[in-house]
């Protein structure tokens, strides 16, 4: 019954787990950066959002995807399309940002915990359903 519950999941469930580890150092670094060091928080969120981008992408490509490039060629394709899509969750997350804190006077925090909410939902999307399958088609093309 677990192999079988984990056959279904395989994707989601390191995802989440290194979605989890993903947004602590987004949330982490923010909180760092906004506190302790009294960077502007918008200024905060740009830096810890890229941060956790890196992170995301070694941990996806790694470990959750199991995505292994063959060719340079693909492994550029595959990496742009990452940055390019995280670059458009930024826009969102950003935004939400700075209606949320700017606009709306709420918590830095308590924004910062509801945007990475709705980006990971995003950011899963667009690796599962774009950016690691694109590999595949660019794979197929190679050989």
């Amino acid at each position: 019954m677990i192999e079988r519950l984990w056959n279904k999941y395989k994707d989601a469930i390191p995802y989440l787990f290194f979605g989890v580890l993903t947004t602590l150092v987004n949330i982490g670094c923010f909180w760092l950066f906004t506190y302790p060091l009294k960077w502007n928080y918008q200024i905060a969120n740009v830096v810890a959002y890229f941060l956790s981008v890196l992170f995301a992408y070694v941990t996806n490509k790694l470990w959750v995807f199991d995505s292994h490039t063959e060719t340079r060629k693909v492994f550029l394709i595959e990496m742009g399309s990452f940055f390019l899509f995280r670059a458009a969750s930024w826009v969102i997350d950003q935004s939400t940002m700075t209606i949320g804190v700017s606009l709306l006077h709420g918590n830095e925090m308590i924004v910062k915990i509801i945007a990475n909410v709705v980006v990971v939902v995003l950011n899963y999307i667009f690796s599962k359903f774009i950016i690691f399958r694109q590999k595949e088609k660019f794979d197929r093309n190679e050989k």
